[in-house]
This record gives C-alpha cells, sequence and structure tokens, in this order.
C-alpha cells in the first residue's frame, strides 16, 4: 500500500472510548495530551443540519470542562483547555 494514501480514523491515536462515570460511554485520553491540541472535528454543518463524528457523538459534558470547541460555518474543532492526563475522560461544555 502506497504510504500516501489517507487512512480514516473515527478518533485520533491518542483517544478511546469507554464507560464514562458521567453518562454512558465517553471519549477518554489513552495518554497525556498537551494543552492546546487540536483533537479533530466533533460536528459538521451541512446546510442546516449537524452530523456528528465519533469524536462528537462520545465526549459528556461538564460545568468544567477539559475541553473548548471552536465553531466555525462549516464544522466544530475540539480543543484541549489543560493538560489532559492518560486515563481522564475528555468533556466540554456543550454550546450548540
Amino acid at each position: 500500500m502506497p504510504t500516501d494514501t489517507y487512512t480514516y480514523r473515527p478518533l485520533p491515536e491518542c483517544l478511546t472510548i469507554k464507560e464514562s462515570k458521567i453518562e454512558g460511554l465517553g471519549v477518554f485520553a489513552k495518554e497525556f495530551i498537551p494543552r492546546e491540541t487540536e483533537l479533530g472535528v466533533s460536528h459538521y454543518f451541512i446546510g442546516e443540519e449537524i452530523k456528528r463524528t465519533p469524536l462528537g457523538g462520545f465526549y459528556n459534558h461538564s460545568e468544567e470542562p477539559t475541553c473548548y470547541s471552536i465553531i466555525s460555518k462549516e464544522d466544530v474543532n475540539l480543543v484541549t483547555k489543560r493538560d489532559i492526563q492518560e486515563g481522564e475522560e475528555i468533556t466540554t461544555h456543550y454550546s450548540l
């Protein structure tokens, strides 16, 4: 297989989905993630619809979130607010 071929990954390598103490399943760090790391697109805007990615479908809400969202006309990108430790849940304050 050519090395320049893009392989789709539903989540970045540093994240996994597992049971959450907050609600159902959640997104968790598999390793240390530095502050201001872009984790990827959580939602896409397609016309009047909002489409979730696997990342957007599993992170949970928190009043003290570990991440914030950068919202553009096309999508929502999730970025870490602070350093995230291995095993820590990825959360945001829902704003859509």
